[in-house]
């Protein structure tokens, strides 16, 4: 049996079935791995609400509690490290936001280890009960710290030590670690206020990046260009390929291939009557016929264009044929698009304003609110 372009046609019904899988795909991904933020930010809310310390906690430990002194947390696997050169960390903040990527068992260059023991988080004090003796770092006479961002290493500054010294911890206890100090800290300048608040925050703007269930697609949604292998892309490349090759043709000039003027040549007279003219009068040379002016090519659309749909050249690739949305864009976007105001203070997706600029605020019921509305997402 033929098949037809009605909406009954079998391969629409392919289309639509192959639309639907690649989309719940999608769908799914995005959702367990918000789900799983999701969940880490509110296992750390609920610690940073119940986090305290008591001073039975500190029995057989070698280590002398003051009186107001509790002991927090403790670590038995900790190294002690210290940095060869002369550094600067920044000052102890509150920023107690999960990592995006995993820790890497690996020890920075210019880090040397130098113990190792048991890592203590006090009320008043970070502790390393070493082989070789006891380090402390009260959090009154901090005035640096800093997390390596791909390895499990805390660097400190104090007032009354001039090397830099920290710890070298196992990579899947690091990130409490860090979580834990930053609480004890805070409770130390009266901050655990703040960090509740930072978590309440973190939460909420999660909250709103949550991934949309898709749209079913149905088979009167199949285009033509389906049944093509490669889709809009194909046919947009070939659209732009049978316009190249006319140009090529009129720039190669295929009337005058070798580029020069015509010029009469005399042939050497033949022994018959009909050329006894031609003898007695011979034939006055043809004028040199002046060179054919190269005619240019005529403009022709890029085919990288069209093969992005309309978007303008970019090195990410970025377009608006539709694909993964864009949730972390790179950092020179906006020297590709005409990004809005406060481009980078959106949290969402990338999308495309009905007044033709970009924002970051895909997903969001407010998206474009100031620019018309979406007119369209920016994929990859």
């Amino acid at each position: 049996m033929a098949k037809t372009d009605s909406t009954g046609s079998t391969w629409r019904y392919r289309w639509a079935h192959r639309q639907n899988v690649r989309r719940v795909s999608t769908y799914r991904g995005a959702e367990a791995a918000w789900r799983r933020r999701d969940d880490e930010l509110r296992r750390l809310r609920a610690l940073a609400a119940d986090f305290q310390g008591s001073a039975a906690a500190g029995e057989g430990l070698p280590l002398e509690l003051a009186a107001d002194e509790v002991v927090l947390w403790a670590l038995p696997a900790a190294q002690l490290v210290e940095v060869r050169h002369t550094t600067v960390l920044p000052a102890p903040d509150l920023t107690v936001a999960p990592p995006d990527a995993p820790l890497r068992p690996r020890r920075p260059d210019g880090v040397r280890v130098t113990d190792a023991g048991m890592a203590v988080i006090t009320s008043r004090r970070l502790v390393l009960l070493g082989g070789r003796g006891r380090r402390d770092w009260a959090y009154g006479r901090m005035t640096g710290l800093a997390h390596d961002p791909t390895a499990p290493v805390t660097l400190i500054q104090v007032l009354d030590r001039r090397r830099t010294s920290g710890l070298l911890l196992p990579t899947d206890a690091a990130p409490d670690f860090r979580f834990k100090l930053t609480l004890a800290f805070a409770d130390a300048i009266e901050q655990r206020a703040a960090v509740l608040a930072q978590l309440d925050e973190l939460i909420a703007e999660h909250a709103q990046l949550k991934p949309f269930r898709p749209a079913v697609a149905t088979p009167a949604q199949a285009r033509l260009t389906a049944r093509v292998p490669g889709g809009r892309r194909t046919v947009a490349v070939a659209a732009a390929v049978a316009l190249l090759v006319p140009a090529a043709l009129i720039e190669s000039d295929p009337s005058d291939p070798t580029g020069g003027a015509e010029v009469a040549a005399a042939a050497t007279p033949a022994p018959t009557p009909s050329l006894a003219p031609a003898l007695i009068h011979p034939a006055t040379p043809r004028r040199s016929t002046a060179p054919k002016p190269t005619k240019s090519p005529r403009p022709s659309p890029s085919t990288s264009r069209d093969a992005r749909c309309g978007a303008p050249e970019n090195p990410p690739g970025y377009d608006f044929c539709g694909g993964t949305r864009i949730r972390r864009p790179a950092a020179e976007v906006c020297d590709w698009f005409d990004c809005v105001p406060e481009f980078w203070a959106g949290r969402g997706y990338l999308v495309q304003c009905r007044d033709g600029s970009v924002s970051l605020t895909g997903g969001r019921s407010d998206a474009c609110a100031d620019h018309r509305g979406v007119r369209r997402t920016i994929s990859k």
